[in-house]
C-alpha cells in the first residue's frame, strides 16, 4: 500500500476514533492538539493495527506524535 492510501485510511480511523471533522487533518496534525490523552492514543494504535491487519513495534508506539509519525509506523510495520 503507498503512502498516500496509508495517510487517507489514518486519516479516517482518527477522525472515527477522536469524532472530528477528517477534512482538518494533515500529516503535521498533532494528536494532542484534537484532544487525544494516552488512552485515546493507544486506542487509536489499535484501531490502526485493526484497519491494516498488522502489529506495531512497542518502540514505534511511543514515537507517535503526530498523523505523519503514525503513518510512518504503519509503513515500517508492513
Amino acid at each position: 500500500m503507498d503512502r498516500e492510501a496509508i495517510l487517507a485510511k489514518v486519516i479516517a480511523v482518527t477522525a472515527d476514533s477522536l469524532d472530528v471533522d477528517a477534512s482538518d487533518l494533515n500529516y503535521q496534525t498533532d494528536f494532542k492538539q484534537l484532544g487525544a490523552d494516552s488512552f485515546d492514543l493507544l486506542e487509536l494504535v489499535t484501531a490502526f493495527e485493526d484497519e491494516f491487519g498488522l502489529t506495531m513495534d512497542d518502540d514505534e508506539l511511543a514515537k507517535i506524535v503526530t498523523i505523519s509519525d503514525a503513518v510512518d509506523a504503519i509503513e515500517q510495520a508492513q
